[in-house]
């Protein structure tokens, strides 16, 4: 009875995976080839040292509307997420961010609202952008494939500009602050179609729907996961090392079949491992912290938290700069001001007086960000290492690392030349870090520290993937025609 049993379980084993992976490995196949691509190809996006080149200079003299004013008109009753000060064609502006996500836009010169730009404003913003050239209006756009994530949805609708450039390059200019907020190039848009929209599974009539979109996602990861397993359990009860079949072979299998079942046993570790960390990164439970500094905590870090800063300038920053934001630090009123090459100077927001930070000052500011534990780690790092590196977006160095004995052992990161917290995370974001980068994207420092070894394993292993999946692919469709 127990020997007919484990026959009976082995035969739906096989059964099971043979007619599931028939679908799935054309899904395999997918993931391995879109994720080549992703290796060399980013998903769009607008980089912050690619927003600021495009401003133009702040025009000081048109500054009549006080910081506190512009917060008072905006009716915070809280200092913002995000104050700044830049240039909407030729007027100031202070764009405020609330920390309900809410976005205000008041004019510096009058103190108005600006709810709404006009298209010719729109282009006027485009026109400054570098390497502009024909600059024309194509359409309003409320979401495409570019702009479909939930992050956009407080800039909607967004006016689609084309630079008219060899590049192709296309701007998006919120409709509501005349920000550009994001950029695409034709190499982008064309090899994302092979990369980031596959491999996410990522077409607009889904993503739009972040809750379905997620939950497509994680049903066919999780019965890809499955697959994996059954396949490896396969490839185990049916591989041969020692007392082999005839012919001193180690599979019973012979053509694509042969090919399938070797691979599958020799690498299908590294395709579970890639499902697993797929899977994992939709947060699935939502057990991995969040990785931003809570609005209490960033209030205690700034040692302020009423809509008030400066009551006036009294002076202004010498030279070429196209924005200023606003912050406290540890009770410390300061002016960010950056050029176009995006580099701060710490000014007096009322004098517009140099204003010098040190990590001293920081980490004492720092240390409010979790009263009730001791921070137990100052550290400034000049060099990346494990869990701060340049991989896939570029990281500030040297920056600050304050850690505390909470009981989810919080780490802070800190740019030492602004005060900015850069990103937190705990116990469970660090292991996400192994779960999701280090087997998803392989993101071992002696890997990335030394490319090209990094491209040429991710190369290796992505490689017996598709044999794998390839290989089962032309087994289901014989199968399937027979």
């Amino acid at each position: 009875m127990r020997r007919a049993t484990i026959r009976r379980l082995r035969r739906w084993l096989y059964i099971g995976h043979r007619w599931i992976g028939i679908v799935t490995c054309l899904l395999f196949v997918m993931w391995f080839v879109s994720g080549v691509v992703m290796m060399y190809v980013a998903f769009p996006r607008l980089t912050e040292e690619e927003r600021v080149a495009a401003l133009p200079n702040l025009d000081w003299s048109r500054v009549a509307v006080t910081p506190d004013r512009a917060m008072t008109i905006a009716g915070l009753k809280r200092f913002p997420r995000e104050l700044r000060l830049d240039m909407l064609d030729d007027e100031p502006v202070y764009r405020i961010v609330g920390w309900d996500r809410e976005r205000s836009v008041v004019s510096a010169r009058d103190g108005r609202i600006v709810n709404r730009v006009t298209p010719e404003q729109a282009l006027a913003t485009a026109r400054r952008y570098p390497g502009a050239a024909d600059v024309r209006m194509i359409e309003t756009v409320d979401r495409d494939q570019w702009s479909v994530t939930a992050r956009f949805d407080p800039l909607r609708p967004l006016f689609l500009i084309a630079l008219g450039d060899p590049a192709g390059t296309q701007l998006y200019v919120s409709e509501r602050g005349g920000e550009i907020v994001l950029d695409t190039t034709r190499t982008e848009r064309i090899w994302n179609w092979l990369g980031s929209i596959p491999h996410w599974i990522y077409p607009t009539v889904l993503r739009k729907d972040g809750p379905l979109w997620r939950q497509v996602v994680l049903w066919i990861s999780g019965i890809c996961m499955i697959v994996a397993v059954s396949g490896i359990w396969i490839g185990i009860l049916r591989i041969r090392l020692r007392r082999r079949y005839s012919g001193n072979v180690i599979t019973p299998y012979r053509g694509w079949m042969a090919w399938h079942h070797v691979t599958g046993f020799f690498a299908g570790v590294f395709v579970l491992t890639w499902m697993f960390s797929g899977w994992l990164s939709l947060n699935p439970g939502g057990y991995f912290a969040g990785r931003g500094a809570l609005r209490e905590m960033a209030q205690r870090y700034a040692g302020h938290d009423t809509p008030d800063i400066a009551a006036e300038f009294r002076g202004h920053p010498q030279g070429d700069m196209v924005e200023a934001r606003f912050v406290w630090l540890g009770g410390r009123p300061l002016m960010i001001a950056y050029d176009r090459q995006d580099k701060p100077r710490l000014l007096d927001p009322g004098s517009g007086a140099s204003a010098p930070l040190d990590d001293a000052q920081i980490f004492a500011a720092a240390r409010h960000l979790m009263p009730d534990a001791d921070m137990i780690m100052q550290r400034r790092l000049v060099a990346e290492d494990a869990y701060w590196y340049s991989h896939h977006h570029q990281r500030v160095l040297p920056v600050l690392r304050a850690g505390f004995d909470d009981v989810a052992q919080s780490w802070f990161h800190i740019d030492p030349r602004t005060g900015d917290i850069l990103g937190r995370s705990d116990v469970s974001r660090r292991t996400y870090r192994w779960l999701f980068n280090a087997l998803h994207s392989l993101d071992f420092h002696a890997l990335i520290a030394h490319r090209p070894a990094w491209d040429i394993v991710v190369w290796l292993l992505s490689l017996l993937g598709v044999v794998i999946s390839t290989s089962g692919v032309v087994i289901g469709w014989r199968r399937l025609m027979r």
